[in-house]
């Protein structure tokens, strides 16, 4: 079986490397061919990656390849994780919002609908030639924004394709870790879109163990964080962690708005400090050092993940403690690493590979499952893997409150996609005036001329 990751040269294929290690004796991996169009970071990852194969046993052959059809020949699974124009193009497009006095995010709102931009004529570049050298091959869309892009695959007659996101099932691992359980003991029911998604029902041997759960304040405490406690309860289920960016906006934005830097340039300048000290290491010269850097690396850049959300470390605290240390990137390299995404990715392989039956949430197209939102609207729901097939489950009718967000958010996305294929500048504007994030007809002009002419490189020209 074949593998292949369309992004292989990112900061983080490591962890993804890592994760189809420990699912080896499930998946059966013969070849992970990793693809990248920077030749020098694939080199320098591929690199480390190779290392963490060999010191595994190498139960697998590892390939490195700049070239998408050597890639995608004979590929069997490809997951699909890129980012056009690097972290410094999310750094603009988080820039540029926040300088506009809305959300600056890379998936959620305008930094989501800019990264669209960029994003989804390039996935379906690679679609449409995996359609033409593997044809039977499965796409897992974890580029972001997730669902926007894999609505777009699906819009483009890529039926093969299935968005994925490790935030889809946060709800379940929730429940699970407060019940004491193994996740997949508890069987969820999740509904919504992509980073705009709920956890209605959690079941336990046959009980349903959220009502329960939200009227622990132990458990509010722990696993609902970002949220008021009497909005959980209010609410009445397990809110996707990405709804702190609607529910507390303002709060966001200030609290982004008053720190140094944004996400994206704290990203930035953290991956030219990783680049730099491995260039510096030598991987193959050391490759015990790189891969402690790398690790090192990892651990400050989740220290500051949505703190402002969660309570951790702000990025100045964060460098201070860095400098304090004396020294750049240093941790112990861990045995396994956080699933994730690839997690998701490799459960369904499993799946499909082995015909075993797996229930998880992905973003699929809706087929009825949730009622008024259309059948060809890529949701994010509970799904059953099965016999090859990836059905999602019936939910019926949701609260109106939850629906009739989710049909806005899907009418900025379609209004989206259809920008991107006209090269309209009317219809992203009225794709950014739909989003309840900015509304404003001028704010959403201002926003559109800004990133086309920041992402013009990407872009090309635009009609009005």
């Amino acid at each position: 079986m074949k593998l292949t990751l369309i992004g292989g040269g990112g900061v983080r294929s490591p962890l993804f490397v890592m994760s189809v290690l420990r699912w080896q004796d499930r998946v059966h991996v013969d070849e992970l061919c990793l693809f990248d169009i920077d030749e020098h970071r694939l080199e320098l990852f591929g690199a480390i990656n190779q290392e963490v194969v060999r010191r595994a046993g190498s139960p697998f052959r590892l390939t490195t390849t700049t070239d998408a059809r050597t890639a995608l020949i004979g590929a069997d699974h490809v997951v699909t994780t890129i980012r056009v124009g690097l972290e410094q193009g999310r750094a603009l497009d988080e820039r540029i919002a926040i300088n506009h006095g809305v959300l600056g995010q890379e998936t959620t709102g305008p930094g989501g609908f800019a990264m669209a931009l960029r994003s989804i004529p390039a996935i379906l570049g690679y679609a449409a030639l995996l359609n033409e050298v593997s044809p039977n091959a499965w796409m897992y869309n974890f580029t972001n924004p997730a669902g926007l892009v894999t609505q777009a695959l699906r819009d483009a007659g890529f039926e093969r394709t299935i968005g994925i996101c490790d935030g889809a099932n946060g709800g379940q691992g929730a429940f699970a870790l407060y019940a004491g359980v193994p996740h997949e003991a508890i069987r969820a029911e999740v509904f919504g879109l992509n980073h705009l998604s709920w956890c209605r029902a959690a079941w336990l041997d046959g009980i349903d163990i959220l009502p329960r759960s939200l009227a622990d304040d132990r458990f509010l405490r722990s696993m609902q964080t970002a949220f008021d406690p009497a909005l959980v309860r209010q609410v009445g289920m397990h809110l996707n962690e990405y709804l702190y960016y609607y529910h507390s906006a303002e709060q966001a934005v200030a609290a982004i708005s008053a720190e140094s830097k944004t996400r994206g340039e704290e990203i930035v300048e953290l991956n030219k400090r990783l680049i730099q000290q491995l260039e510096e290491i030598g991987v193959e010269k050391n490759p015990e050092k790189a891969l402690r850097a790398f690790f090192g690396y990892e651990r400050r850049r989740g220290s500051t993940y949505m703190h402002y959300a969660f309570g951790g470390m702000t990025i100045e605290e964060a460098e201070r403690q860095t400098a304090e240390a004396g020294m750049g990137f240093d941790a112990d390299i861990p045995a396994e690493a956080g699933e994730g995404y690839a997690g998701v990715a490799l459960s369904i392989i499993e799946a499909i590979q082995t015909n075993k039956t797996l229930y998880t949430a992905l973003n699929v197209a809706n087929r009825g499952a949730i009622s008024g939102m259309a059948d060809d609207d890529v949701v994010e729901v509970s799904c059953k893997v099965e016999n090859g097939q990836i059905d999602p489950i019936e939910i019926g009718e949701v609260p109106a409150f939850q629906l009739n967000l989710m049909k806005t958010i899907k009418l900025y996305e379609r209004l989206t996609i259809q920008a991107i294929r006209q090269r309209s500048r009317s219809l992203a504007i009225q794709a950014l005036m739909v989003h309840p994030l900015i509304l404003s007809y001028t704010r959403a002009s201002s926003l559109v001329d800004a990133y086309l002419k920041a992402h013009a490189e990407y872009l090309g020209t635009w009609g009005s």
